[in-house]
Order: C-alpha cells, then structure tokens, then sequence
C-alpha cells in the first residue's frame, strides 16, 4: 500500500478504479450521472488502507459519501487484493473559483463575502463564483463534430455565445436521446463564453444537483444563500430538467429563478432527454418557459457522422488507429455517441499495448466488441410491434387488447410492461411509442414509471420480463431508458 502514498500514484490508482466503476453500470444515465459526480473529486490522498477524496462541491461530498463509497470499496479491493479499504469525501476549502462576479454586483447576501477571497487571491477586485459543478476543458466547440443530425443545435449554441441573453434563443433548450452530445455541447457554451467574455459568470450544474442543493439549503436554514448564489450568474447551464419532475417545490424555486435571470436578460441553456412537452410532471407554466426561446433535437448521428466523431476522438492517441477499423465501429455501433467511444477505448487499450495488433481484422474486431455490437444487433431487431406481440404472447391477450383504453388489470399490466420495454429496451422515441400504442405521451410515461416500480417489488413481474426479452437474445441489464 505504501507506494500509493507517494505524490501521484494515489491519483493513477484513482484513474484505474474509476474506470472499473463505471464499467460495471447498467446504464448510460448511470454511467453519466457517476462521470459527473467524480469530476468534482479535485484531489485524492492516501493514508495506509484510508483514500481521502476532495470535492470543489462541499455537498457533491455528501452525495458521494452516501451513494458511492460502498462500491467503489469493492472496486478498490478488486484492483488492491485487500479488503480492508477505508474511503472518505470531504468538501476541499482549497479550490479555487475560476468564476468570477465583478463586485459592483454582487447582492447584500452572504455569497459574496463567503468567496470573497478567493476572488482576490486570482487578482482581480471582485467577489468569486464557483461553478457548481465543473466545465469538461475538452468539451469544447472545436471538439465536437457537427453534422446534420445536430446542425441546428450546434447553430443555436453558437449564437448563445455571440449574444447571450438575446431573446429568441434564451433559454436554448436542447433535447435528444442517451449519448448524443447534448451536455457536450451546452458545456463548450460556457467554456467558449468563460474563454472570449469578461466578468461573465457562468454557473454549470445537473437539475438533480439542484434540487439536492435546494433541499439542504432548506433543511440547513440558508435558503436565501441558495438563491442568491443562482441569481447572481450571467449564464445558467442546467443538465438532464426531466429530473425536476421529482419535486413540486424546486419546481416553484426553479421557476423563480428562471424568472428572475430572464427578466435580467440572464442566458439559460438545458438539456432533457425529451422536448419539453413530453415531461408530463413538469408544471405548465415551466414547460411554458421552457418552450419560450428556441427547442433544438439532437438525433441519432449518420454514418458519415459517426466516423468523423470517431477519427475526431482519435487524433492524439500514441498509436494511430487505421481508418478500417474506426470504420468498422463507425458502421457497427450506430445507437449512440456514448457506446461509439467506449467501444473505441476499448480497442486503444488493445493496439496500445500490442502495436502489432493495430491490422485488427473484421474478424478479430467483432470478437472483441462482441458485447457491444451484440447490444446493439438486440436493440435494432426488437420492433415495437414485435415486442407488443410477445406480450400479448405471454398473457394471453390480443395486440387489440393492448392498444384498447380497458382498465381492467388483465390488459393494464400486459399494456404497460410492453409500454415499459419498447421504451427501456429500444431506442425508439417517445413520440414514435406513443403512436405505435394509440397513447399519449403522458400515459406512456406513467406505464413506464408504474412497471419500473412494482419491478422493485414483484418477482413473478420481473420473472415474465426476463423471459420475454429472452425472446430477443436481450439481457435485462442492457437496459437503454433515457
């Protein structure tokens, strides 16, 4: 163990475990979610068997502590060969804002004073801002790849960082599928604006980490720190809004903010899985707001694309990867940007550490991506239809009797467990299930919502499930919801 206490290594142990962590996640959102949560980790020390992690969010430390030490014990054990592995999170109090509010505008709260020194500790006369959650430095425009799939939405984007705050693209509200770019995008919005504008504060954060933050402001009594720290920025970034539909009340404190940063002539950037009019638990009034600017899709990206993401990703590597074999990914794995570039990592690794494995034969290459290419065969060849007829298969009932409005739970149950699979096990959107299913978008996703909980709870549920998705060569694990 001691040779992790040397200045560094604790760090390459980090890289090692984070990547066996993420690796193990079902899910993209999973994958994502914990990607984004260890970018706030500014430092890791190591005492013996106990690694201290530092975070810039003092409450990214409690979220970490609570829902990730236990497995990433595991994940340490499995690289150490030791389970006696002590982890800890703490917020780090030496980090230091790269954001910054010019005082003259700072309110009267306690924001300012808070951050004060850190603001004249990078030698500027104002009060310092930290973002929420961290900027990606290599998400930036010149690393994304536009094509037709994302043009408009890459446009939009531009023209937030030309004019931010003009109305007509305030707020810019980017929607699309798992894995499409859609964070990398709205992240080298702040990035270029953080790069080319002065005393322009730019303020990045998840809507969960909102709303967590707004729950301890309001368990703690510092409710109006909370909301004057997010009415003093110039440019509010907020990922993933559908998670807003989890609380009533930071959907009112949202809303108020959004409020006041418009009338301000603040910008407001978001991204969802969905367009606004899909996030049936969102209040009206917000989805009013939300749909006041400009509504941009990310789609699925085409071949063309896909490649050029791909060679893109790959300038720099140590050893080149040939052209045929980004080819073969490029024409392979087509779902999403997300699985494009783990299967590309996966071969790096590979021709990294055997150059004369860098002529990988379609062969060679299809065994090793077999899981994602078997993923993604499973993906294509389950249809709505198809999955709607398995399930009337196994209860028993006609597709007539899915499609129907009966309420009754011999149809309800079967109905809403197609409901659930077409949109978790296909990469189908919500408007295409919808109509393959005579519904509303609402209904759809309060099906899916009502299977994912009684899963929880219902083995003879889960059981069925399991057995029906056997049908498509699909594991219950590769699960795709957005």
């Amino acid at each position: 163990m001691s040779g992790y206490e040397e200045a560094g290594e604790a760090e390459k142990l980090w890289e090692r475990v984070k990547l066996v962590y993420i690796s193990t996640l079902p899910t993209p959102e999973e994958k994502s979610q914990a990607d984004r949560y260890f970018s706030m980790i500014t430092k890791v020390e190591n005492e013996g068997t106990t690694f201290r992690f530092f975070t810039s969010n003092p409450y990214a430390a409690h979220v970490l502590t609570e829902g990730y030490t236990e497995k990433l014990k595991g994940c340490f054990s499995l690289i150490l060969g030791r389970s006696d592995i002590l982890i800890e999170f703490k917020g780090d109090e030496t980090a230091v804002p790269k954001i910054v509010i010019p005082e003259s505008r700072q309110g009267t709260g306690n924001t300012g004073h808070a951050a004060g020194n850190a603001g004249h500790a990078a030698g500027n006369t104002v009060n310092g801002f930290v973002s929420t959650m961290p900027l990606r430095e290599d998400y930036t425009f010149d690393e994304f790849v536009e094509g037709p799939s994302n043009s408009w939405a890459y446009a939009a984007a531009m023209a937030v960082v030309s004019h931010p705050g003009e109305k007509g693209y305030n707020p810019l509200f980017i929607h699309g599928g798992t894995g499409l770019g859609k964070t990398h995008l709205m992240q080298a919005i702040g990035n270029k604006i953080i790069s080319e504008k002065k005393n322009i504060a730019v303020c990045y954060l998840t809507a969960e980490m909102f709303l967590n933050e707004y729950v301890n402001a309001l368990q703690i009594g510092k409710i109006d720190q909370f909301r004057e720290k997010y009415r003093n920025i110039d440019v509010l970034l907020v990922d993933d809004v559908q998670f807003f539909q989890k609380g009533k009340l930071c959907q009112e404190e949202f809303f108020n903010t959004f409020n006041y940063l418009q009338g301000k002539n603040k910008q407001i950037v978001m991204t969802s899985d969905v367009a606004p009019k899909n996030l049936p638990a969102l209040e009206e009034r917000l989805v009013s707001r939300f749909i006041g600017g400009m509504v941009q899709e990310i789609e699925s990206p085409s071949y063309e694309t896909r490649l050029a993401i791909l060679k893109k990703k790959s300038e720099g590597f140590r050893v080149p990867i040939p052209n045929s074999i980004l080819e073969f990914i490029a024409d392979n794995i087509k779902s999403h940007v997300r699985a494009m570039e783990g299967a590309l990592t996966k071969v790096k690794v590979i021709v990294e550490n055997n150059p004369l494995k860098s002529d990988l034969t379609p062969l060679m290459l299809s065994r090793l991506l077999k899981d994602f290419i078997d993923d993604e065969q499973a993906m294509k060849k389950m249809t709505i239809a198809e999955i709607q007829a398995a399930v009337a298969r196994k209860y028993g009932v006609t597709v007539e009797n899915l499609l129907s409005s009966e309420r009754t739970q011999s149809f309800v149950t079967p109905r809403q467990l197609a409901m659930y699979i077409s949109r978790c096990y296909t990469y189908s959107s919500l408007e295409e299930i919808g109509k393959q299913f005579e519904k509303k978008h609402a209904t759809i996703l309060h099906g899916v919502k009502t299977i994912k909980a009684r899963l929880d709870n219902e083995s003879e549920l889960r059981e069925t499930l399991r057995q029906i998705l056997d049908e498509f060569g699909v594991k219950e694990t590769d699960v795709r919801e957005r």
